[in-house]
């Protein structure tokens, strides 16, 4: 078993059931051409013989214990009910050096049959459920490519050997499949809420109304969320009952937890409470739409360990050279603000309005995680968001782990406030998120009370134990670093006594004006700045100003472009933002200001930017923490810029969502550009045009926008790859950014 690999196609496999998912497994093996035979058994003769003449498998197999005998993995695709009799006719078989493993919906029940008759689990049994179906079922019904994209959950146990899981694993791959790993427990559990519930859900409903006087009628007259909803009850069933069955505990909670969430909305509707059913459909209408997005990301669909799966869903932009910018563009709502007012909007005692929310999936994540927690939130409608207000006690421990995305800013800031709740919660996150260090706010963190368990380089998922009394803490933050010190100045809302942090440069401070907003005191005194535990937030109104971060990509658009006139309006100022601003202008750029003004506490203004000749400079220090975000896109007007541009004291860049220094770096380099990483910065050498490329943005937003932008003064198209993730930030980013003069596409997409 230990040596068995796919390299040296000396695999024999068996499918002992030529069904649908048993059918389409063999026909994806032979396909493919990994194993020296794929064969099939079926209880019924027919099966096996039309298998044959499809062209389904390699060879017959009539006699179970001699084709057993022959093989190397034993695929077990038969009925949930009829596991137990199959597994009972292996007893009969040496086994020794055979890998087991199967297609069922239910992992409880085949384990717990495996042990009742092997008086273990066999070390070489590898459990698996192929999340892939369609409502025909036999051998007629097997397709080829029935896995390709979908998910295949493999449940292996402690004992279970490694070298068995990683062949099974190999074989799904083959198939085209992702294979994610899951507890047999937690498998059951899930997979009766997302996939065995809604089945019994439309198995009942076509049911009922089958069974009305009026049903003709009824059918006759449905519409088309009619028939998507219910065509799942085409579906086999006899493979549904032995499912609820073989899953019955987790089905019947299932089951509960649907009857209550009904019964709520029944009662609203008696009782006419307009708001608990307002309430009800948004979060269902938002969540849909949050949870569609997340599943077409590659980021959560993938990892990184699959690079042939990656390459095959991964979003690639295709610039085209030249052209200019000109007109007005609103950019989406500020990230920064749009994290925070849901977070102290949930906290707050009433009815917090936001409007200019913006609407990208890091933002939503974090609306998301606060609906889990029991907050009623409204919207969004056009960027407005209702927030009802739990306080600050108030929020309920959710039903499972809170999945942020790509958001680190969600995870930093909601560390600090999930370290005081009086319930464990666990935050996770994408493929990228969890390759970051979340040390920086853990290790504070720890300090103040709270206990917090982090995977290996204190990454993501972070444990959180609740029930935790926390201490304030004066804390001199290594770096200037606005998520740490929002993270502290959050937790120390709940501590006992003051929370104060020390920054070493300027940190932005949207936290501290936020919660002023709110009615919660904030002593800032200098560089230092300091809460108090034991207050209260009040509900107010919030306007969302225009992200300053996404509006510098079009700041530069401008600057580089001959002819280029744009205007950019009510974007967001704030002082501890605008270092891109002050950057462009020493380059030479024409940037004015109008219309200034405070809006909820931050300054805006609308902001023109006309085309200028930049010249390299050597950026000072002291602007590096104002334009931290925005430096992946300053790196392209260095290179536009005649001369050389010198960039030092930013070792932060290679923390973020990638290693922007030498991503960068790379990316430029691949264009032509003359471009040196330092360990804290760079060193570009700027004046000539772009040449044609392909360049890797490693999933990172700002990143992909950055080159997108330099096919303005390139020779040639640029493609972007992995550009996914510009949704996080900047939702229709290549619409708007074509609206305004460039020519950007999306590779796959018609134009």
């Amino acid at each position: 078993m230990d040596n068995w690999t796919l390299k040296d196609k000396s695999i024999n496999v068996l499918v002992l059931g030529l069904g649908l998912i048993g059918g389409s497994f063999a026909a994806a093996l032979k396909a493919k051409r990994v194993c020296n035979e794929v064969a099939g058994f079926d209880r019924h003769r027919d099966s096996v013989d039309i298998a044959v003449e499809t062209g389904l498998i390699d060879s017959p197999c009539y006699d179970l214990q001699e084709g057993v005998s022959r093989a190397d993995v034993i695929m077990l695709a038969v009925p949930m009910l009829a596991m137990p009799a199959v597994l009972r006719q292996l007893l009969a078989v040496p086994l020794e050096d055979k890998v087991i493993t199967d297609v069922g919906s239910c992992k409880g029940s085949l384990v717990e049959s495996a042990r009742q008759l092997f008086g273990e689990v066999p070390a070489s049994l590898v459990p698996g459920h192929p999340i892939a179906g369609s409502e025909k079922s036999g051998v007629t019904a097997a397709q080829v490519d029935l896995f390709k994209g979908h998910k295949v959950i493999l449940t292996p146990l402690p004992h279970t050997n490694a070298h068995a899981i990683g062949l099974v694993k190999s074989l799904w791959q083959q198939c085209g499949a992702h294979v994610d790993t899951m507890a047999v427990a937690h498998h059951d559990e899930v997979l009766a809420l997302t996939s065995h519930l809604p089945h019994f859900l439309a198995f009942s409903l076509v049911d009922t109304l089958a069974g009305n006087r009026e049903n003709q009628e009824i059918f006759r007259y449905a519409a088309g969320g009619f028939r998507d909803f219910t065509r799942i009850a085409g579906s086999d069933p006899t493979m549904w009952h032995d499912i609820a069955l073989g899953n019955r505990d987790a089905v019947l909670q299932a089951l509960d937890r649907f009857t209550e969430g009904l019964e709520g909305l029944r009662n609203a509707i008696i009782n006419k409470d307009s708001q608990r059913m307002l309430g009800i459909f948004e979060r269902a209408s938002t969540a849909r739409r949050h949870f569609t997005s997340l599943l077409e990301r590659r980021a959560y669909m993938t990892t990184l360990s699959d690079s042939k799966t990656m390459n095959e869903v991964q979003q690639t932009f295709v610039a085209q050279p030249g052209g200019k910018v000109s007109g007005e563009l609103r950019v989406p709502g500020d990230k920064s603000v749009s994290h925070r007012s849901i977070m102290l909007g949930a906290l707050a005692e009433g009815e917090t309005v936001v409007d200019g929310f913006l609407e990208g999936e890091d933002a939503m994540a974090t609306l998301q995680a606060f609906r889990d927690m029991g907050v009623d939130i409204e919207g969004p409608h056009d960027g407005r968001v209702t927030i009802h207000g739990v306080g600050m006690h108030g929020l309920q421990q959710p039903p499972g782990p809170l999945y942020l995305g790509n958001a680190g800013t969600a995870m930093r800031l909601m560390s600090g406030l999930m370290a005081a709740q009086s319930f464990d919660v666990t935050l996770t996150g994408d493929t990228s998120l969890s390759g970051r260090p979340m040390n920086r706010v853990v290790k504070p963190l720890l300090e103040m009370g709270a206990a917090i368990e982090t995977s290996e380089g204190g990454r993501p998922p972070l444990v959180i134990k609740g029930g935790q009394k926390l201490s304030g803490i004066h804390y001199d933050l290594p770096v200037a670093s606005a998520q740490v010190q929002s993270c502290l100045l959050l937790a120390g809302l709940y501590a006992e006594g003051e929370t104060s942090t020390v920054a070493p440069g300027i940190v932005r401070d949207h936290t501290n004006r936020m919660l002023s907003g709110f009615g919660y005191p904030v002593a800032v005194d200098g560089d230092r700045v300091s809460v108090c535990g034991g207050g209260k937030l009040t509900a107010t109104k919030i306007d969302v100003p225009a992200d300053i971060s996404s509006a510098a990509f079009f700041m530069v658009a401008a600057s580089i472009a001959e002819g280029s006139d744009l205007l950019l309006p009510h974007v967001g100022i704030n002082p501890t933002r605008t270092g891109v601003l002050d950057i462009l202008r020493l380059m030479g750029a024409d940037i004015s200001l109008s219309n200034e003004k405070l809006v909820g506490g931050e300054p805006v203004a609308d902001i023109r930017v006309r085309y200028a000749p930049l010249k390299g400079i050597e950026i000072p220090e002291h602007l590096v923490p104002l334009a931290i975000d925005e430096f992946p896109v300053l790196f392209v007007a260095a290179a536009c810029a005649g001369g050389e541009t010198i960039l030092r004291g930013a070792e932060e860049l290679r923390v973020k969502e990638s290693d922007r220094i030498q991503a960068m770096a790379d990316g430029l380099q691949a264009l032509g550009i003359d471009a040196e990483a330092l360990p804290d910065g760079m060193i570009v050498k700027g004046g000539k045009p772009f040449a044609a490329g392909t360049v890797e943005s490693h999933g990172d937003h700002r990143i992909a926008m950055a080159f997108a932008v330099a096919s303005l003064q390139a020779q040639g198209v640029i493609r972007i790859k992995d550009c996914a993730n510009v949704a996080t930030s900047f939702p229709n980013f290549v619409r708007l950014a074509s609206h305004v003069g460039l020519k950007l596409s999306v590779e796959g997409q018609d134009e």
